[in-house]
């Protein structure tokens, strides 16, 4: 810990006579001169025999630039501390002690560079540790375990957002300020960006990480300890540069797998039955491939253009299908029925026959493809209700229904009846 003019007035036997004593002590510094404030940089113990005027105007210039205490040489010029300044530096709150005349102004100097050097040490010493314990962390439980340590090594909190400004992994997630203004600006700048302020009465730093903004660290903390800060923004940028090379590993794979479903070949995994679709931003799960400049996925739902319903042998027809829908600015290849020119009363000529619950049954029955079990899964009924239903229609339609052209002709029919 930084050492302060209490500590100093202890070890070395120093009067405390006003002020607050309790504030770090960066450097010390002695001087005679009426105004030394232009050579100091704030943190500084000024030492000084009195040989200028030291009144209040003399403080207050101190004070105003950030020195932290003054030591009052005596048994030279002055056998005691002026009053005046006593008052004027208790009044300010700047910290005074006597420094008698058996303690030399060196041996202040000394002391205060020990314990700077001692400190400067141990924060070596406690980097290196943080360094090796990250990277341990990082070795064998990844990103957020990384986060997770970091976060208690500099006694704060740490999130580990990801490029869309989502927390992905978090320590003390409760006290992190809202940072979504200044993740937006960092992750805009295309780029490596930085920044560093002050929220919630402590420092936070932001950090992007990798050229290509994958992520965004960003921590919190009464006091910032750069080193081990940095080390853990390192570890997290390769383990987001690792993770791009998995992620273009299993692209390349559902590729790879999209292509063998186009030629015939069975792939594991897939539902029994699907539509194919074609959507702008690939799916959190189930299966998708990019295929030819198109975002692939199989599901039932999943946006975007789709295809009749298929199975894993249909694969290629669906894609063409989900193509020609989205040429034809449709949602669904069904719905491609509805672009089709058609005189007007067709839709009444041709179901004319058909009560409303036969007309239900045969779009069902259609949709699937005149599929049995799918028809009456989804009607409710068994599946010879369906066969009777559908033998009934075409009993009143005086027609096959085996023939494709009239089931082509119904679906044309019905689609248009329901719009």
């Amino acid at each position: 810990m930084p050492i302060t003019l209490h500590d100093l007035s202890r070890s070395l036997g120093l009067p405390v006579l006003a002020g607050d004593v309790s504030r770090p002590v960066g450097w010390v510094h002695g001087t005679e001169l009426a105004d030394p404030t232009p050579f100091l940089e704030g943190g500084e113990l000024l030492l000084t025999t009195g040989l200028a005027d030291v009144g209040g105007e003399y403080v207050a210039r101190l004070v105003r630039a950030g020195v932290v205490g003054l030591g009052f040489g005596t048994g030279l010029g002055h056998d005691l501390v002026p009053s005046a300044l006593v008052r004027a530096a208790d009044e300010a709150g700047l910290g005074l002690v006597e420094v008698p005349r058996g303690v030399p102004f060196i041996a202040i100097s000394k002391a205060v560079s020990k314990a700077l050097a001692a400190d400067e040490y141990a924060a070596v010493v406690r980097t290196g540790e943080a360094q090796r314990a990250l990277t341990r962390a990082a070795v064998r439980a990844g990103a957020g375990a990384v986060v997770r340590g970091l976060g208690q090594w500099i006694d704060g909190w740490a999130v580990l957002f990801d490029a869309a400004g989502v927390a992905v992994h978090a320590h003390n997630a409760r006290l992190v300020p809202d940072l979504s203004a200044e993740l937006a600006r960092l992750t805009g700048t295309g780029g490596l960006a930085s920044a560093a302020f002050e929220a919630g009465g402590g420092q936070v730093f932001l950090q992007v990480l990798g050229s290509r903004a994958r992520g965004v660290l960003a921590v919190g903390a009464a006091r910032f300890e750069p080193g081990i800060v940095n080390t853990a923004a390192s570890l997290l940028t390769l383990a987001l540069a690792r993770t791009d090379a998995v992620d273009a590993a299993h692209r390349e794979l559902r590729s790879g797998q999209f292509r063998l479903l186009l030629n015939g070949f069975p792939v594991d995994g897939l539902p029994a039955r699907f539509r194919v679709h074609l959507v702008a931003e690939p799916p959190s799960d189930g299966f998708w491939a990019e295929h030819d400049g198109d975002v692939v996925v199989l599901a039932e739902e999943a946006g975007g253009f789709s295809s009749s319903e298929v199975d894993a042998s249909g694969v290629a027809r669906g894609y063409r299908e989900a193509r020609q829908a989205r040429r034809a600015g449709v949602r669904r290849f069904e719905d491609l029925a509805g672009n089709v020119p058609l005189p007007d009363g067709f839709a009444e000529a041709v179901l004319r026959p058909l009560d409303a619950e036969t007309r239900a049954t045969l779009r069902i029955w259609l949709a699937h493809h005149g599929a049995w079990d799918p028809a009456a899964a989804e009607l409710g009924v068994h599946r010879h209700t369906v066969r009777n239903r559908v033998r009934k229609a075409g009993q009143a339609l005086g027609r096959s229904l085996d023939s494709p052209g009239v089931r082509a002709e119904l679906w044309l029919a019905l689609h248009r009846e329901g719009q």
